[in-house]
């Protein structure tokens, strides 16, 4: 198929037409093979949100970047019930290399040996022991977002540095020249490919091409032909609900558009849960564990699981929620309607029915209606409240709910 796409390109002296076509015949290629890796969206833990780079472990030494940090929390998944509900995967994040030398005699990077004096081979083995899969980090430029040694022109070496340790998912940030991101992600791909180890490839490049995501079709498309199975759309969530109310309108300005580049094998990423930090309260944790699951979002939650409230570990570990957002379908969501300033409609296409979110983005209590013709449904329907896990009852032409300020009722409709 690969000679196939540089014979198509050869055949034409203005080739743009020909190149696109060539694209999505590779992305119809690729995607199949990525169904194996990502058939739903990845769930896991990353610890980004809240320890940031924080390597000061002579102060801070259950908060740094070390290696007990990520023992604790794989440990935390598997004893609190996460792995069993699917959070398979513990996230490495920024700043575990080592700077000096950025790379050892062989060109390889190295973690930093006071913080993870035990190596990452020996922590990958931690966590598969434990039965939890090992996802770690790096970037297509000289330097990652926080200056540690990252992965332009040296994407062969890597991928198979990280295949030597047992790595599972690969993120790989942009933090660089945006000119080199359309060589450098291509070639991760095709290096982990090679790297003789199935790993999860999660692509940044979009997320640094701009707010429209309707400019950003060729970059989709050429994610889909290299390998990305998932990647990062837009801005970084911070700690805070105008953060995550900003990501929920951005996916409602362009849910609809990028729909078409979702499914098994490829996803778009609105970033990591906040649920489970205190940075955002029960009704706004609903909207942001409702909303990710209907867009078939990536649940990757960013929090500490030592301190996770028990009611926002309850909306983690709903079993009913989660199974939205991993239905087999594949089949990602959108706005229906609303806007900033109206109680708002999203909606998917999920096995046996549809999967509602009614989303109250104001800052007052507001009755929410859904008119059922809008998600293409007549008759009687039956309605199923996936927070409490209770049937609601059958209803005609529409269901009425009153939705808590920055809150999201969340329902299951079937017939």
């Amino acid at each position: 198929l690969k000679l196939q796409f540089l014979y198509l390109i050869a055949l034409t002296p203005d080739h743009s037409h020909t190149m696109k076509a060539a694209l999505m015949l590779l992305a119809l290629a690729g995607g199949a093979a990525a169904k194996d890796l990502a058939p739903t969206p990845p769930m896991g833990w990353m610890n980004w949100v809240i320890f940031r780079c924080n390597v000061d472990c002579a102060s801070s030494n259950t908060t740094c970047i070390n290696e007990d940090l990520f023992k604790v929390h794989t440990d935390a998944l598997v004893s609190d019930g996460y792995l069993a509900a699917g959070y398979d995967t513990i996230h490495i994040d920024d700043c575990w290399m080592e700077r000096t030398p950025p790379r050892d005699a062989e060109g390889k990077l190295s973690w930093d040996k006071a913080r993870f004096p035990s190596g990452m081979p020996a922590l990958g083995a931690y966590m598969h022991a434990k039965g939890v899969k090992f996802g770690t980090y790096t970037a297509e430029s000289p330097t990652t977002c926080a200056g540690y040694p990252a992965s332009s022109d040296h994407e062969d070496i890597d991928a198979k540095t990280f295949a030597s340790w047992g790595v599972d998912y690969l993120k790989v940030d942009g933090c660089g020249p945006v000119a080199y991101y359309e060589k450098g992600y291509p070639a991760m791909g095709a290096a982990l490919e090679n790297s003789g180890r199935d790993i999860v490839y999660s692509c940044s490049w979009p997320a640094y091409l701009g707010d429209d995501e309707t400019t950003k079709t060729e970059c989709y498309e050429s994610m889909i032909a290299h390998g990305c199975h998932l990647w990062r759309n837009w801005a970084d969530i911070q700690c805070y609900w105008n953060s995550l109310h900003g990501i929920i309108e951005h996916y409602g300005k362009y849910g609809e558009y990028l729909q078409q580049f979702a499914g098994p094998g490829h996803w778009n990423d609105m970033d990591m849960l906040l649920v489970g930090n205190t940075c955002i309260n029960e009704d706004e944790a609903r909207s942001n564990m409702a909303i990710w699951s209907i867009m078939a979002s990536p649940l990757i939650m960013g929090n500490d699981l030592r301190l996770v409230p028990d009611a926002h570990k309850a909306i983690l570990l709903n079993k009913e929620a989660i199974a939205v957002d991993q239905d087999a379908l594949g089949k990602a969501g959108k706005r229906v309607s609303g806007d900033a300033s109206t109680g708002q409609v999203w909606a998917r296409t999920v096995s046996g029915g549809q999967a509602v979110a009614l989303h109250n983005p104001t800052h007052d209590a507001l009755d929410v209606t859904l008119d059922f013709s809008a998600v293409g449904l007549s008759g009687a329907v039956n309605v199923r409240c996936i927070w409490e896990q209770t049937d609601l009852g059958s209803f005609t032409g529409s269901f009425k709910a009153t939705v808590p300020a920055h809150g999201a009722a969340f329902l299951k409709l079937t017939q």
